[in-house]
């Protein structure tokens, strides 16, 4: 069986919404790329946080890094999409609750849900690359900075941390591009990403293979450009001496 492949569709006007099939397209692209960097900027930071705090010496501050990486880990990630709009509003003081639920538009309540959840259970994997890479420092380094009259913060923020972000900028690559992928997710929730508007497009145009064939090539093209960034970085930060070409 041969597709009927007609790529003009995306070239007709759509529906609702003032614009072409291309234009739905195009728009559940910016909401990705959106959902994407503000979710791995939570990721980022969180994940720092919790790396660092599963590496100090204090036992209660390393438990509630392993407590979190636990939790967000072992829960499926739509399990927790679906948490994060429906059960964990319920929570919030009355007065934020109904900011939330009725006074926000409701592509913004996606989108919020949606980051949060993306960028914390990204945040959990992050937490264990920052962990591994610290630990996997020479221990003089440590002892160095500290010996130089540092304070342990700061032997984490002028010795540690610099080094273990260039030992993970691979690993780091890796989950950039499952969280672009894991993007998709949001769309189980009603947040109108690129993956829904392809939804969109086959109900109206019954044109699947155009429509997911169009996605496909653009996470494709997303992560391309990612890999490509970073491994401009990993080239820029590199030391002389410690390998790669």
């Amino acid at each position: 069986m041969s597709a009927n492949w007609d790529w003009g569709i995306f070239f007709q006007p759509a529906p609702f919404g003032n614009t072409t099939y291309l234009g739905w397209i195009l728009s559940g692209l910016k909401v990705t790329v959106l959902l994407s960097i503000c979710a791995w900027i939570i990721a980022f930071l969180v994940g720092s946080l919790f790396g660092i705090l599963r590496t100090v010496p204090n036992k209660f501050l390393s438990s509630l890094g392993t407590i979190y990486v636990e939790i967000f880990r072992n829960v499926p990630l739509i399990v927790q999409f679906f948490t994060w709009y429906l059960v964990i509003p319920e929570f919030l003081p009355s007065s934020l609750r109904d900011w939330f639920k009725m006074d926000l538009d409701p592509n913004i309540q996606f989108f919020i849900s949606s980051t949060l959840c993306l960028g914390l259970f990204t945040a959990a994997r992050m937490t264990e690359q920052v962990r591994a890479a610290i630990q996997s420092l020479p221990r003089g380094q440590k002892a160095a900075g500290l010996a130089m009259g540092l304070t342990l913060p700061q032997t984490y923020r002028y010795v540690l941390l610099p080094n273990a972000y260039r030992v993970i900028i691979p690993p780091m690559t890796s989950e950039m591009l499952n969280l672009v992928k894991n993007s998709a997710i949001a769309s189980t929730i009603g947040l109108v990403d690129m993956a829904a508007q392809a939804g969109k497009l086959l109900d109206y145009s019954a044109r699947a293979y155009e429509s997911f064939t169009a996605i496909t090539l653009a996470y494709v093209g997303i992560n391309v450009i990612i890999m490509l960034a970073m491994h401009l970085l990993e080239k820029r930060v590199r030391l002389p001496g410690t390998g790669g070409h």
